[in-house]
């Protein structure tokens, strides 16, 4: 495993700001670590890159514990914190250079070269950190975090303060990083997780609530909810009467939520309905909760 954590905790004083957690990522793989603000999710963060130390527990990275091999562990992972630290006086590739030359990179004109252009920075590279947007800022982090070539990559919020078409682009960049390296990222956008994590990690008050494909997270066992919408008359009684069916509510003045307490495909069933009462269906689809709803429920 790439990231392997057991029964990590994080305490200031009586304060538990980790407790207990356990975890493990495999290499290829992406990640996302969700919870509101206050869950812990930054302080694992930080205790994975070794910049503080845990209370409790073992955390390895790529085979080696943090606590024990602090310096060797940190030239496996690249790290964007939230706050996207930058010495703002500094030019980007002057910037790079430097975090460059900290790694000892070889070939690092190149490397920055290389780097300026797969996180879209050829238009800024000649201003100073300090001149640039807060995107193209959360950029030249990206850079500084994959300049090294690290086979664990830690992003905390990576795409803050990014336009809808610099998001495309970063998250089409994490995609391709994750194909060859772990991949761990908190994020408050749920349509992020659901474009580019393959798993969800759900932390609440210190403690982990789920863990699972954001799929999986989104269905419900033994539970199917459709909408529909018919042309025609009917009895909501006919539509309680029907096998399987536990709730049928009004949404509308042909339109129905109707819920089973079976995994039977229930679109099935309201077809044949519509066809036996002479209805004409408008509108058919089966309802799943989104990813915001699971959190919403996993962590109020």
């Amino acid at each position: 495993m790439s990231i392997e954590v057991k029964n990590l905790s994080k305490f200031y004083g009586e304060q538990a700001a980790v407790n207990d957690i356990s975890f493990s990522i495999k290499k290829g793989e992406i990640v996302g670590f969700l919870g509101p603000n206050g869950a812990g999710k930054s302080t694992t963060m930080k205790i994975l890159t070794g910049f503080i130390p845990s209370t409790k527990g073992q955390v390895q990275i790529c085979g080696m514990e943090v606590d024990v091999d602090a310096l060797e562990t940190r030239k496996k992972i690249g790290y964007l914190p939230e706050n996207n630290p930058l010495y703002l006086d500094m030019y980007v590739r002057e910037y790079l250079e430097f975090v460059g030359n900290i790694y000892k990179v070889p070939n690092l004109k190149q490397r920055v070269n290389e780097m300026i252009q797969q996180v879209g920075l050829e238009v800024e590279q000649n201003k100073k950190i300090g001149m640039l947007s807060k995107g193209y800022r959360q950029r030249v982090g990206l850079a500084q975090a994959i300049i090294h070539d690290p086979e664990v990559l830690i992003l905390d919020e990576p795409t803050t303060g990014l336009d809808p078409n610099q998001l495309v682009e970063i998250r089409e960049l994490i995609k391709r990083i994750g194909k060859s390296k772990t991949v761990m990222l908190s994020t408050h956008i749920m349509q992020e997780v659901s474009a580019i994590c393959d798993r969800v990690i759900i932390i609440k008050q210190g403690k982990i609530v789920a863990d699972d494909k954001a799929e999986d997270l989104q269905f419900e066992e033994n539970k199917q909810v459709v909408y529909v919408e018919f042309e025609g008359d009917f009895s909501k009684n006919q539509l309680k009467k029907m096998s399987g069916i536990t709730t049928v509510e009004n949404v509308g003045e042909n339109s129905w939520l109707i819920e089973s307490d079976n995994s039977l495909d229930l679109r099935k069933f309201m077809a044949q309905f519509a066809q036996k009462n002479n209805l004409l269906v408008l509108t058919l689809r089966k309802e799943e909760k989104t990813l915001e709803e699971v959190f919403k429920e996993l962590t109020k």
